[in-house]
């Protein structure tokens, strides 16, 4: 069994239930949720004049390959609502963005993957949520902490505690 630390996101529609479709779409088809952090609402990342997203760390454990966890991840994106535009240039608003963060301290890099995500260190709105609920984690290629990562991150976007509504 491996641990699979994901940065869930979206904002288009009712961030807060699509993020909760996500779990339990991920439970069902990757693996046993062991952690997830609180929701986060943050500014939207590379993009002007959108709305901001909802955010969440979620920690699986799975027996699944780096590339079947993609494959699953991609289809759980489409299946609630998440269009990829291949002529679409940079960021886009979306219900549902879930990237892999880590596979246990696997080092991956193919035109199709890069584990560790490469943007982990220059990002609030994934460091925040996963310095809440495993600050100690070392990053594979940096050797920093998430905690160090954190403290020399540079991203000017606001990552803000969200208040639970619904779930």
């Amino acid at each position: 069994m491996k641990l699979l630390y994901l940065i869930l996101g979206g904002n288009i529609g009712d961030r807060e239930l699509v993020l909760h479709h996500a779990t339990q779409c991920l439970s069902a088809e990757v693996g046993k949720i062991k952690s997830h952090s609180s929701l986060f609402e943050t500014e939207p990342w590379g993009m002007v004049n959108a709305a901001n997203f909802l955010n969440q760390v979620v920690v699986l454990e799975t027996k699944l390959d780096a590339f079947e966890i993609l494959d699953k991840v991609l289809k759980i994106e489409e299946k609630l609502g998440r269009v990829r535009d291949s002529n679409t240039i940079g960021y886009q608003p979306r219900p549902i963005d879930i990237d892999i963060l880590f596979l246990d301290s696997e080092v991956i890099h193919t035109t199709q993957l890069t584990i560790p995500h490469p943007e982990i260190q220059n990002r609030n709105f994934v460091l925040v949520p996963l310095c809440e609920i495993d600050k100690e984690f070392m990053h594979p290629v940096l050797h920093e902490t998430v905690d160090n990562l954190l403290k020399k991150c540079n991203d000017p976007l606001k990552t803000t505690l969200f208040k639970l509504n619904k779930y």
